[in-house]
């Protein structure tokens, strides 16, 4: 197994609630298929750089995880689909 790093930004106006109902979903998801979370590190509330969807505010988290390639890409399958990610990028630490 590789240790990656999944950056994602959700949309700020979403509930605290919300936001940790992803985080949460994102977790299952890596230990579903297998593999383990090593840490979140959530950054808060940032000014994005550009506009995205007409939102000019993201709230930035980083998870750390250890997990094979199916765990990455139903990451990427799920964080794709839900509207409230505003962007996400998965690397390989």
């Amino acid at each position: 197994m590789k240790t990656y790093e999944m950056i994602y930004v959700l949309d700020a106006t979403l509930a605290d609630d919300a936001k940790e109902a992803f985080g949460k979903k994102f977790e299952d998801i890596i230990v579903s298929k297998g593999g383990s979370v090593v840490s979140v590190d959530k950054w808060g509330v940032k000014k994005l750089a550009y506009p995205i969807n007409y939102k000019t505010e993201g709230d930035y988290c980083v998870l750390t995880f250890e997990a094979d390639g199916d765990a990455v890409k139903e990451l990427e399958r799920v964080s794709d689909l839900s509207v409230e990610v505003l962007r996400r990028m998965i690397t390989v630490k």
